[in-house]
């Protein structure tokens, strides 16, 4: 079992800049990779960022792409995801979570959701 609780969500105008934090317990934090994923209001959830068990390696959706950066802290179990150049389109709750086989892409390759948190850019 891995339990995940987000935080640092809020609003913010555009231009600024937010950095989330995924607090993860249970499991071996560096056995599993972690990803971020966001869902707007009447939308799929969808892929923002993921990394691997060691940080070495990261991928990105293109619509993020150059503004967002996700790391990972194993000694504090806890992945981040810095957030710059904000926009309006980026406003929506934000996810963590755990992908215990693979780095993953999708929302079904991920095992453990946190509760997310929400976001707003404001133009």
């Amino acid at each position: 079992q891995v339990q995940l609780v987000e935080s640092g969500g809020g609003l913010v105008q555009a231009g600024g800049s937010l950095r989330l934090s995924c607090a993860a317990s249970g499991r071996t934090f560096s056995s599993y990779a972690m990803g971020w994923f966001r869902q707007a209001p009447g939308k799929e959830r969808e892929f923002v960022a993921a990394i691997s068990r060691s940080g070495g390696s990261t991928y990105y959706a293109d619509s993020v792409k150059g503004r967002f950066t996700i790391s990972r802290d194993n000694a504090k179990n806890t992945v981040y995801l810095q957030m710059n150049s904000l926009k309006p389109e980026d406003t929506a709750v934000y996810y963590c979570a755990a992908d215990l086989a693979n780095l993953g892409k999708r929302r079904g390759e991920y095992d453990y959701w946190g509760q997310g948190t929400q976001v707003t850019v404001s133009s």
